[in-house]
């Protein structure tokens, strides 16, 4: 692969349309804008990141999750731009690098784009849904592939269905992104037959066409029918989304008094050798405040870790243009960071992600959607029901559920739930079942 073909401003849907008037934006640029002023970013601020319906205390949704990774993401490609260009300075596209910031900028605001109310549990509870679950009578009506979208339901996979769909009223192309941002948020670039047993998928059935031209056009290696490598860029926002959500998670542990004031001190420190140590105590020493001690530490670690991310794809770049890069960056870093890193892992996975209220949250939005799911389903199988017709009544007009395949009208179903925030989730799933009246 190489750069020259791989930062393409292309857009999906425009193909043929081209504005060469100068503006102030780069379409890169305009990419990052059109998001943020979008529906779907905007409902991540009432989706789960980690700690749900935190009350007075502040942590992180998905919407400040993904501003943050935003961030963490151009200084990350900014700073490989840099490492980089030496190598390519002499060459008439080596201006194309200067790109990298914006591309992954955007990307990572819309790499939660797709994922359904409730977190990872929402996840994995729609594809339980159709593996385990109600939804088991539908195999023998939909193609192997079909049924193979269904039950490894893939928040990733949703989020670019999310943004190259033509939904119901809406332009063809989607959002209409450029080839660049789009590539770069899949992580998993192949079909779900090869989902294997983490269940990764990058695209669904209704979207491998539109993957395939993009990634075709951008010079992806094609591996075989249905499996391409990584755009180079997808490293840059997965190792951000790493970072992001490792450190921040262990901020939030402590905001919550999950994790003491003494012990977060030590397990971001042990990203660094004693000589830094030293240094960082001796400020520490002018701040009272263990909020604010927390809060340069973090910073200090996430500094750390773009550098040290941004050395290991320079280091690696010539292996991951030839698709041959075995893992991601954060799996590369050197012992000391990793250590680190891997405590922080460790840490989260026994106190954060299994405390008592994310545990009862994720047993309820369980219900909720498993709920949501088979009723809606229903109404969409059996229109001609009066409790049907009502309930279809209350889908968004983008989502076509009358549409001409089972599997499509699956999809819409799909597409409503998973672009729910937490609270409408609850809102509907209490109404649905005569808990609650809508108030006028």
């Amino acid at each position: 692969m190489n750069w020259d073909q791989l930062i393409c401003d292309t857009r999906l849907g425009l193909e043929h349309y081209r504005d060469d008037k100068a503006g102030v934006r780069s379409d890169f640029e305009r990419d990052y804008d059109r998001l943020v002023f979008s529906s779907p970013f905007r409902r991540l601020q009432n989706k789960t990141q980690v700690f749900p319906l935190p009350g007075s205390i502040i942590v992180h949704n998905r919407l400040t999750h993904s501003l943050e990774v935003s961030c963490v993401g151009r200084s990350l490609a900014n700073e490989v731009a840099k490492l980089l260009w030496p190598r390519y300075e002499k060459l008439p596209w080596v201006g194309k690098l200067r790109e990298a910031g914006d591309i992954v900028a955007a990307a990572c605001l819309a790499h939660d784009l797709g994922n359904p109310p409730f977190g990872h549990s929402g996840e994995k509870t729609i594809g339980e849904f159709f593996a385990q679950g109600k939804g088991r009578f539908l195999q023998e009506r939909l193609t192997a592939e079909q049924w193979q979208d269904l039950v490894h339901f893939e928040g990733n996979a949703n989020s670019f269905r999310t943004l190259v769909h033509q939904f119901k009223g809406r332009r063809p192309g989607g959002f209409a992104m450029t080839y660049s941002m789009l590539a770069s948020i899949v992580k998993y670039p192949y079909c779900s037959r090869y989902a294997g047993a983490k269940g990764k998928f990058g695209f669904f059935t209704t979207e491998r066409h539109l993957f395939e031209k993009i990634a075709d056009a951008l010079g992806l290696i094609r591996l075989d029918e249905g499996r391409y490598c990584r755009h180079p860029l997808v490293y840059l926002v997965e190792a951000a989304d790493d970072i992001c959500y490792q450190v921040m998670d262990i901020e939030d542990g402590h905001k919550l008094k999950i994790i003491s004031t003494d012990e977060t001190i030590d397990l971001l420190l042990s990203f660094f050798d004693e000589r830094e140590r030293e240094h960082k105590h001796d400020v520490m020493a002018r701040v009272a405040d263990p909020n604010e001690k927390i809060v340069y530490l973090r910073s200090c670690v996430v500094g750390e870790l773009v550098q040290q991310c941004a050395t290991v794809f320079a280091d690696r770049e010539r292996e991951i243009l030839d698709g041959q890069f075995d893992g991601s960056l954060i799996g590369h870093l050197p012992e000391l960071p990793a250590r680190g890193y891997s405590r922080c892992s460790a840490l989260a996975r026994e106190r954060l992600y299994r405390a008592g209220y994310v545990v009862d949250v994720d047993l309820a939005g369980i219900r909720i959607i498993n709920e949501l799911l088979d009723k809606l389903i229903n109404a969409v199988l059996n229109p001609q029901l009066n409790f049907s017709q009502l309930l279809l009544n209350k889908f968004p007009q983008q989502y076509d559920v009358a549409a001409p395949t089972l599997f499509e009208k699956i999809q819409a179903v799909l597409d409503h739930i998973s672009a729910m925030t937490d609270v409408y989730a609850l809102d509907l799933y209490r109404q649905l079942n005569g808990i609650t009246l809508p108030s006028v």
